[in-house]
């Protein structure tokens, strides 16, 4: 049998929180600005094949993520709970193995290793793998955790659901993989905040900021997005990402960790009321009909330009071309960063009460 490939040590958090099953691929340029990006992007090139620049955030930026963690932390802590008591609950503690999504999985993958270790005093192997739209999920990760862990019940986290296209991702991927292997896979995703109704384990059905969403790789373990590229790396290797050692001073991953998980003692009481009415809701992709009606009422050619939800605004504003945000007005006290990193940006915000969402980035054809 061919022995399965080591995956490089990298990520400012502590192997005990998680392992990275990523190609170390810092030595290599493939940042470009967005401009750049948008332009390759919209003519066909992969996402995943170049990289945004990861800028250091404003002190404005950074003053308003440190509020909104404040604000939030606990709400956080409270959604990790009752993630982590559903995920104990449908695959139980002796072969369980958490598998975040990179990169916004990450921390919130942590974050539940933390509580079930805190509430059953269990410590559960802990991974981040990626996944690429239109590519699947990294099949060599998932040998390998399966070498590591023969009895493998693995339950896939990432942070909160957009439009859904992970989502379908990970099932198909999950399909194709399940056909042609022994070890099975469920692909039922467990995310904190599910406003586009796509999965059965979430914490919240809220469209909520979960601050881990402001940054990039500052609260991601330094590790940048996931890369595909096969002009310089091997077809079967590992997916790539980068470790940016020149911004470690800016570093707050492993601040915001213990920030939440300081409040998981104080939240166990809530968090079982919660699981004791949470009615299991269907998943009815309500959201995906929210961006249908978003497009057809601004007259977007390609719904891939229809980004919902406070995360997936976020990440139009850091790294894409926005076009406009459009904003719920409900949630307006809510949205305190998206208002400054589009002033910032001189982008356009108009409201939009008929949606599903908080907001909603749009990316500028270009």
């Amino acid at each position: 049998m061919r022995l399965v490939m080591q995956p490089d040590k990298m990520g400012s958090y502590s192997p005990e929180d998680v392992v990275f099953l990523l190609r170390d691929i810092s030595n290599i340029k493939l940042e470009l600005n967005n401009e750049k990006r948008e332009r390759l992007i919209q003519s066909g090139t992969h996402y995943s094949e170049m990289l945004p620049v990861e800028y250091q955030p404003s002190d404005a930026y950074m003053t308003l993520f440190y509020k909104t963690l404040d604000a939030y932390a606990q709400r956080i802590a409270t959604a990790v709970g009752i993630v982590a008591e559903q995920i104990v609950a449908r695959q139980g503690l002796e072969h369980l193995v958490l598998v975040s999504l990179a990169r916004a999985g990450t921390p919130i993958g942590i974050l539940i290793k933390r509580y079930i270790k805190m509430r059953y005093n269990v410590g559960v192997p802990h991974y981040t793998i990626s996944i690429l739209r239109g590519r699947g999920i990294d099949e060599t990760a998932i040998r390998y955790i399966f070498t590591e862990h023969p009895l493998a019940r693995i339950q896939f986290i990432d942070g909160w659901t957009g439009k859904g296209a992970i989502t379908k991702e990970l099932q198909q991927s999950c399909e194709l993989f399940n056909a042609n292997h022994e070890a099975q896979l469920d692909a039922t995703l467990a995310v904190l905040a599910d406003p586009g109704h796509c999965t059965s384990i979430y914490g919240t059905r809220e469209d909520f900021l979960i601050p881990s969403a402001c940054l990039n790789s500052t609260v991601s373990g330094l590790v940048s997005r996931t890369v595909l590229n096969l002009q310089f790396m091997q077809e079967h290797d590992f997916h790539g990402a980068k470790y940016y050692k020149e911004l470690e001073a800016a570093d707050v991953s492993n601040l915001y960790i213990h920030r939440v998980s300081s409040y998981f003692k104080q939240v166990q009481h809530e968090v079982a009321q919660k699981i004791r009415a949470h009615s299991q809701s269907p998943v009815t992709w309500q959201g995906m009909k929210s961006v249908q009606a978003i497009q057809q009422d601004l007259g977007i050619t390609n719904i891939h330009f229809v980004k919902p939800g406070v995360g997936e605004t976020t990440r139009v504003l850091l790294r894409r071309i926005p076009w406009k945000i459009l904003i719920n007005p409900k949630y307006m006290n809510e949205l305190e960063h998206i208002i400054l990193l589009a002033k910032e940006k001189n982008v356009p915000i108009e409201e939009y009460p008929n949606m599903s969402y908080a907001c909603c980035g749009l990316i500028k054809e270009v």
